[in-house]
């Protein structure tokens, strides 16, 4: 009878340095600005300097590698939006100020990854998929903020929480991704400022709609 031997943590530790090896050889050849549809398998296995065999025993194609090689990225994103308290006080406009300016810092410095994740995004239903996931779980941490806010009388009764957090989650991220791509860098805080008194005094301290202008 053939003998089986259980996989040990030794072999979980050798799985995830080959795991990170391989995900490092893909971000390096994205960094040197390459289409990520045009960068080849075995272009990344000889980045990685491993076989074909053990690509697809740790990643079941290109589109498993980018969606895992973004996913803490992402998820790091989230957390800095989930930490963000807008009870905390009534200078949420500089405060919202400072977020951006580290959420715009970070994705100027994975600004090609991201457009990776987009380009796939564009013709691949999963990766349309996660990318939407990650842009939801924020909208979702900015609607329970605005409904907090709004049961504690210091968002105006009148905004629609549930649109409001739509336009200026969604709307925001596609205001970053277009001035990463056409700014060099310097506007970064200008951009920044503007966007965090917008989503302050244009969402969470909005003065509320008279009825004569509501007609």
């Amino acid at each position: 009878m053939a003998s089986f031997t259980r996989r040990g943590r030794a072999d979980d530790g050798g799985q995830a340095t080959t795991d990170r090896r391989i995900l490092l050889a893909a971000e390096r050849l994205i960094e040197q600005g390459e289409r990520y549809t045009e960068i080849t398998v075995q272009q990344i296995l000889a980045e990685a300097g491993i076989s074909r065999a053990t690509f697809y025993a740790h990643f079941r194609d290109k589109t498993d590698l980018i969606l895992r090689l973004t996913a803490e990225l992402r998820q790091q994103l989230l957390d800095m939006a989930r930490a963000w308290d807008p009870g905390a006080g009534e200078d949420g406009a500089d405060r919202y100020t400072r977020f951006f300016v580290d959420v715009i810092a970070l994705h100027r410095r994975k600004r090609l990854l991201l457009a990776a994740l987009r380009e796939v995004a564009g013709y691949d239903a999963a990766v349309r998929g996660f990318y939407t996931a990650d842009l939801e779980g924020f909208d979702e941490a900015v609607l329970e903020t605005l409904v907090e806010q709004q049961r504690a009388g210091k968002t105006p009764a009148d905004l629609d929480p549930a649109a409001a957090s739509r336009v200026i989650v969604w709307g925001g991220a596609q205001a970053i991704a277009r001035h990463i791509e056409v700014d060099d860098g310097s506007g970064d805080a200008a951009f920044a400022r503007e966007l965090g008194w917008i989503w302050w005094y244009g969402a969470y301290r909005r003065p509320p709609i008279s009825k004569e202008k509501a007609q």
